[in-house]
């Protein structure tokens, strides 16, 4: 896979296409932190931001998307419904919601947050629904393991497009980012870098000095020659530009395999069989 920039894309299974590279927005601020780095990314050349419902900063996403003065068609959003509006069965009315905060005519992904036991299939429906009707160009899962994708496939009419899940070189997923791709369901890391906890890691920043280039895009690096969308979270402006320097160098296969090597299934956020929120 030969990327050469932060607009580069994968086709999704119904044809849409998303960028490999974007911004997360998972614990920054509503306000004035969302505003200033939604803006700065777009600025520097990225077009995927994703956010949530959760996240409690959809209306900053949107406003920096209105003031960014870039096309609203070259940019890809991708937001989720929450886990409470599955329970409630209220997935139309967190939509709505998502929608107006965003200031948004339609999402470009929507994701069912996380894989509440009981609800996700009825979450599903809604989403084709959704779907059906234009109003999202593609729908998706997040945090669905193997057993749970084929739960909701057995039903499915409409198979997700995308599967975002906590993702980085301690816990490389290789069953199930084999899974999605016979599946055809692009795979998505959150918490590409651990949530900085990798950033010191010793093969790490080994390689990094060898590409002269930092931990983190030795990381991000590793992600897209896996074919892995990656959504790296920064409000640093400096940060966000330097994430994105990732197309000016390849990680050789022996890189790969050391980075491969890393893993130990080790997650720092909730396990999707045994969450309860």
């Amino acid at each position: 896979m030969n990327l050469k920039s932060l607009q580069d894309t994968t086709t999704l299974h119904n044809g849409v296409k998303m960028p490999w590279f974007g911004l997360g927005v998972y614990k920054v601020q509503e306000g004035e932190e969302a505003l200033k780095s939604v803006k700065a990314a777009i600025k520097a050349g990225y077009r995927a931001i994703d956010t949530a419902a959760l996240y409690e900063n959809e209306e900053s996403v949107g406003q920096a998307i209105k003031e960014s003065g870039v096309p609203r068609e070259e940019l890809f959003i991708t937001t989720k419904v929450w886990n409470s509006d599955q329970r409630n069965d209220s997935v139309m009315e967190a939509f709505e919601t998502s929608l107006k905060k965003l200031g948004l005519e339609y999402v470009d992904l929507y994701l069912v947050h996380w894989p509440v036991k009981e609800k996700y299939k009825q979450t599903w429906k809604v989403l084709e629904q959704l779907y059906k009707e234009g109003r999202v160009r593609a729908i998706g899962v997040s945090n669905f393991n193997i057993r749970q994708l084929e739960d909701l496939l057995a039903d499915a009419e409409i198979k997700p497009m995308v599967n975002q899940v906590e993702l980085h070189p301690l816990l490389s997923q290789p069953e199930l980012r084999k899974y999605c791709k016979n599946q055809e369901i692009q795979i998505e890391a959150w918490a590409p870098l651990g949530q900085g906890r990798l950033l010191k890691h010793p093969v790490l920043t080994e390689l990094a000095v060898r590409h002269n280039k930092s931990t983190a895009q030795v990381i991000l690096r590793w992600d897209l020659q896996n074919e892995i969308v990656t959504i790296p979270k920064s409000v640093k402006e400096h940060r966000i530009i330097e994430n994105a320097d990732i197309f000016d160098f390849e990680l050789s296969a022996s890189d790969i395999e050391k980075i491969n090597a890393l893993n130990e299934n080790k997650r720092f956020g909730a396990d999707p069989e045994t969450f309860n929120f």
